[in-house]
């Protein structure tokens, strides 16, 4: 059974940083691309960051280039997010999702996911 399970949110000033953790489990992840969703109130759920097991690929979406940096610990089967800078507007649940692929894509859609974790609160304070 696959599990996703998140820590490391928390509250923080505006400028703060905060790391993210995603611990795996349940099967080999070598052809899985994993993600970084945020969903604010009101607001549809939309991918941050995205990784390939491997660290071949990576994706940002534009707010966040420049500030958050996502990676893989392959021993600890591990998925991070480093959030440096954070602004009040990343204020948001945080999720973490695995996709199958065999062609190192990665996707945008929160759709393409097959596998969540259960989210973890960011705050940001201005």
């Amino acid at each position: 059974q696959v599990q996703l399970v998140e820590s490391g949110g928390g509250l923080v000033q505006a400028g703060g940083s905060l790391r993210l953790s995603c611990a795996a489990s349940g099967r080999t992840f070598s052809n899985y691309a994993m993600g970084w969703f945020r969903q604010a109130p009101g607001k549809e759920r939309e991918l941050v960051a995205s990784i390939t097991w491997r660290g071949a690929n990576t994706y940002y979406t534009d707010s966040v280039k420049g500030r958050f940096t996502i990676s893989v610990d392959n021993a600890k089967n591990t998925v991070y997010l480093q959030m440096n800078s954070l602004k009040p507007e990343d204020t948001a649940v945080y999720y973490c999702a695995a996709k199958f692929t065999l062609r190192a894509s990665i996707a945008t859609m929160t759709s393409k996911y097959d596998y969540w974790g259960q989210g973890t609160q960011v705050t940001v304070s201005s």
